[in-house]
């Protein structure tokens, strides 16, 4: 019988990480398998008057929320173990070296492995975490209401910025221009995840672990869980003005009209900042929610989700490798509608959950392996 465990982590965490998880394997399934993928719905690729079919475009809508999540939580955790590192008198430099390594290691994993696999040079959602993880290196000796200030101030103007470099007359500027604000695509590199809109991310994820740590040191006495369900609703209510005003705000992805898919069309690609607001409004409600129910009914050590939540890495890599390998070396793409994605989705995660329960354990005992370590 599952055993309840308790631990400094917040269990709570790991499941919504692993919460995203189970999405996102639908969304890559979708991306390589079924024939009819809607996968032009951000400002980057989008053309008007462009249908948005619901079943279709609900399904590659609920994945949206996989990266800010990622990143975001990416930023929480660093902090965490960071901050926690310094209270115990490591040594700085030392953090900072760890920091760095770490980073450009999961950033090195899109130009490489993922790169390999998919036939193409991809810079996708690892590139982003790895070097927005490398600069947290300096950034992390900035107070909390500095790294705010430089977070929203992104968020709420950086479509002033990128439209002078990036989005002149819909075109994409140039490769530094996509790693850095915007996107690129050609016929042999593709960008996805530009790095500054994502280490805004990154920061308020950072922010937030220290939140966590400053409430169980009594240095704040709002609960993170009470404080998630007010920054959710009000990034929530600041996402339906942006929509509702249709103009600044939505990286030049507007309505078109008041469908409930136009609604939800926010650009990803750029992040703008109505997508942030939708994304991390409800990550903040369901992670909240998370809290509220770990805190009453405990944590069962082996749940699927915390299983997931824990072993991220290795289950994004494994099953990322499978579906690129089997859709490029294969020749298995386009093979099904979305009804079979759903399928393909539901055994991949059957197969993955013991893997994963396995691969929980071996790293556990191996906790000296240098590689272990990163993954």
């Amino acid at each position: 019988m599952a055993t309840q465990v308790k631990s400094k982590r917040i269990a709570a965490i790991d499941w919504m990480r692993g919460f995203v998880m189970i999405i996102m394997v639908l969304d890559h399934v979708s991306m390589v398998y079924n024939r009819d993928h809607l996968a032009n719905d951000s400002a980057a690729n989008y053309i008007l008057g462009t249908t948005l079919p619901a079943f279709e475009f609900f399904s590659r809508w609920i994945s949206h929320i996989c990266a800010p999540v990622f990143v975001f939580l990416a930023g929480t955790a660093l902090a965490i173990s960071v901050e926690r590192k310094l209270a115990k008198g490591f040594d700085s430099k030392g953090i900072d070296k760890d920091i760095l390594i770490r980073g450009a290691f999961i950033a090195l994993l899109d130009p490489t492995i993922t790169s390999f696999f998919g036939g193409k040079l991809t810079f996708q959602v690892l590139y982003a975490i790895g070097v927005a993880m490398m600069f947290m290196a300096f950034f992390r000796r900035l107070s909390s209401t500095q790294l705010l200030v430089i977070a929203i101030a992104w968020i709420l103007g950086g479509e002033l910025v990128t439209a002078q470099f990036w989005f002149d007359g819909g075109q994409e500027q140039s490769i530094i221009v996509g790693l850095l604000i915007g996107k690129y695509s050609s016929a042999n590199l593709s960008i996805s995840y530009a790095l500054v809109p994502w280490l805004s991310v990154m920061i308020l994820g950072w922010v937030f672990g220290r939140y966590i740590l400053d409430y169980g040191d009594g240095k704040v006495s709002v609960s993170p869980a009470k404080l998630l369900f007010g920054l959710g609703f009000s990034a929530l209510a600041a996402f339906v003005a942006i929509r509702y005003f249709n103009d600044y705000g939505n990286m030049f992805l507007l309505k078109e009209d008041n469908s409930w898919q136009q609604w939800l069309h926010v650009s990803k690609y750029p992040p703008s900042a109505s997508f942030i607001m939708l994304e991390l409004g409800l990550m903040a409600v369901i992670l909240a929610l998370m809290i509220k129910v770990e805190q009453r009914i405990g944590v069962r050590s082996n749940g699927v989700l915390l299983v997931f939540g824990q072993t991220s890495m290795m289950f994004y890599l494994v099953h990322r490798i499978f579906l690129t390998g089997t859709g490029t070396f294969g020749g298995m793409r386009d093979i099904t509608d979305l009804s079979g994605a759903y399928i393909i989705s539901g055994a991949i995660l059957l197969v993955l959950y013991p893997f994963c329960l396995w691969y929980r354990g071996f790293k556990t005992k191996h906790p000296d392996s240098i590689w272990l370590k990163y993954l």
